[in-house]
């Protein structure tokens, strides 16, 4: 019987013990044998994940948002175990990046075909330890966006939290002089935001940074954007979606296995899969195929590959 620890954010979530409960009827109906953990504080998921790993489970499932999956693989980089993944959360980014069903049971039938794929994650190296990532992180206009979207409106308004609080600070863009390491060649440009994307797909289906980013093809995307107040924002994100391909004058592509990005001047916040972490400066880099995921064969993300 496969053994598996299922760690819930139940704020992020927003489930009720009936949906939950159905998660584990449907896994255990498919021979799993399922025991709970549910976060009460910061931290808890990775805590619970690491108990997990240590206690030999065979899986673990994460039922929440970005957040809570990003805890959960955290604990599980580079040890194979494999990593379910029950969408809960505002955005649940990672999991339509890789073409999983939107609602908790249809997640678990997935879960239950285990058909599992290996994945990169970004790590981010801080004074605390290592911070992973699998979708984003970023500096500047994004990680500020994240600050000022509160938990409410995320409750309410789920993903247009975000577009809402975005629409409002367009006017109040500004980009900074930006000194970007890439594999050791420097480049100095002035942006108002950097991502170091490992997904393509940001807010899906509706902003994709580039058709040739993948999760596993083991180097990081940086995408800059320049502009500065609301028109020349507007002018980046039509770039962006309408020119991908070509010639460009507001957004500007690299990749690598390690990127540094330092701002000369105040420090901007950071982001990790959506949840602010510190400030610039960025150390970046990328481990190939660090984390198991299952998905469903049938959908899978093309090239990605255990």
């Amino acid at each position: 019987m496969t053994r598996a620890l299922l760690i819930t954010n139940p704020v992020a979530a927003r489930h009720d013990a009936r949906a939950l409960a159905a998660v584990r009827e449907t896994l255990r109906q498919g021979g799993w044998s399922v025991e709970v953990a549910a976060t009460a504080a910061p931290g808890d998921a990775r805590r619970f994940a690491e108990r997990g790993r240590a206690d030999g489970f065979d899986a673990l499932l994460s039922y929440g948002g970005d957040g809570t999956a990003m805890q959960v693989a955290a604990a599980l980089a580079g040890t194979g175990i494999p990593l379910g993944l029950l969408p809960g959360g505002t955005g649940n980014v990672l999991a339509r990046n890789l073409h999983l069903p939107g609602r908790p049971v249809a997640a678990a039938r997935t879960i239950l075909r285990r058909a599992p794929i290996s994945i990169d994650l970004g790590v981010v190296e801080r004074d605390d330890g290592p911070h992973y990532f699998a979708v984003c992180c970023g500096a500047g206009f994004d990680a500020a966006l994240m600050l000022r979207t509160d938990a409410t409106s995320k409750r309410r308004w789920r993903r247009a939290a975000y577009v809402r609080a975005g629409i409002a600070a367009l006017r109040h863009v500004v980009s900074a002089p930006h000194r970007f390491v890439i594999d050791g060649v420097e480049t100095r440009l002035r942006a108002a935001m950097a991502l170091v994307c490992n997904c393509a797909d940001l807010m899906p289906p509706l902003l994709r940074m580039h058709p040739d980013i993948r999760p596993d093809d083991g180097v990081l995307d940086l995408v800059v954007l320049q502009a500065d107040g609301l028109w020349q924002s507007v002018t980046a994100l039509m770039e962006l979606l309408v020119r991908r391909g070509s010639a460009r004058d507001q957004v500007w592509f690299a990749r690598g296995r390690s990127i540094r990005i330092e701002v000369e001047g105040a420090p901007l916040p950071t982001q990790l899969d959506g949840d602010v972490v510190g400030t610039t400066p960025l150390d970046i880099h990328v481990l190939p195929g660090a984390l198991t995921v299952f998905v469903d064969p049938a959908t899978a993300p093309g090239g990605a590959g255990g």
